[in-house]
């Protein structure tokens, strides 16, 4: 069974900086239509810590989750390169040293939430025995906190729940990365909040490296310890805002000055991003 590390102390900005888990260097990349080639991506560069935390915001458009399936290994760039843990995402992947969560949970509608929890570690060539697959992902469930519903289908789950068994799923592997698209984007409000809530205790727990793509400013300044914003024309970084709030961070902290200014800082950035249009 795979084994929980106990609640650890997240390093706090007076600490040294962890070595860079995830590096890209001069990332752009090219999609072509009907002869004609845009740049979806120009010049990115950034480091992501290891056990840090970090969010990708910015308007629609912008490459967010471009950028995203470049550090899974799901696209490969026109230019420059990527490395996690010191490989190529593809080989990094191939390892199960990534973890992938999309908005859409897309769980087997057949498969119970304990078997989808557990899918992924009982296919392809490095295919894990039925039994240790199963206690592996019952370990999951139970630190999503939904180990009660281990034995129910999709279809009777709700919304946050059928997303909690994909970040099962996806933490099942034992990834040292864990790449998440707007998990949380077609969920309510107030579940939106119980999973952020619910995602920094497993960020806790486990000490995983977190790359968030959002398009909710309070959704990256609660969660993150850096922000990096992103803009289009062309779609790039310009700016990096690391987050200077407590470690632990409940409601109270949506009322700290500190998120007010992080929050207001990051509106004007993306007001500016959409040429004054709004954010």
């Amino acid at each position: 069974m795979l084994s929980i590390d106990p609640i650890r102390a997240v390093p706090t900005a007076k600490t040294s900086p962890a070595p860079a888990h995830i590096t890209a260097r001069s990332i752009s990349v090219d999609f072509r239509h009907d002869g004609i080639v845009q740049r979806v991506l120009s010049g990115i560069d950034l480091d992501v810590a290891r056990g840090s935390f970090v969010s990708l915001i910015g308007p629609s458009g912008c490459g967010k989750s471009t950028l995203l399936k470049v550090m899974a290994g799901l696209l490969t760039p026109s230019e420059g390169t990527v490395q996690v843990g010191g490989l190529a995402p593809g080989e990094a992947a191939r390892r199960h040293m990534i973890g992938l969560v999309f908005q859409e949970a897309t769980l087997l509608p057949w498969k119970t939430a304990l078997e989808n929890a557990a899918f992924l570690l009982t296919v392809g060539g490095r295919a894990t025995p039925r039994d240790v697959a199963l206690d592996r992902a019952m370990a999951m469930l139970r630190l999503v906190k939904l180990e009660a519903a281990a034995n129910k289908l999709p279809s009777q789950l709700s919304g946050g729940m059928r997303q909690r068994v994909a970040i099962a799923r996806a933490l099942a592997l034992d990834p040292e990365v864990l790449l998440m698209d707007e998990p949380f984007g077609a969920l309510d409000a107030i579940t939106r909040e119980e999973m952020s809530r619910g995602l920094l205790e497993i960020w806790d727990r486990t000490g995983k490296t977190i790359v968030l793509v959002t398009h909710s400013i309070d959704e990256a300044v609660f969660l993150s310890r850096e922000v990096h914003v992103m803009a289009t024309g062309p779609a790039r970084i310009i700016e990096t805002l690391p987050v200077d709030l407590p470690d632990r961070r409940d409601e109270e902290t949506f009322n700290l000055p500190a998120f007010g200014r992080a929050e207001a800082h990051l509106r004007h950035l993306l007001i500016q991003s959409h040429g004054g249009d709004g954010a």
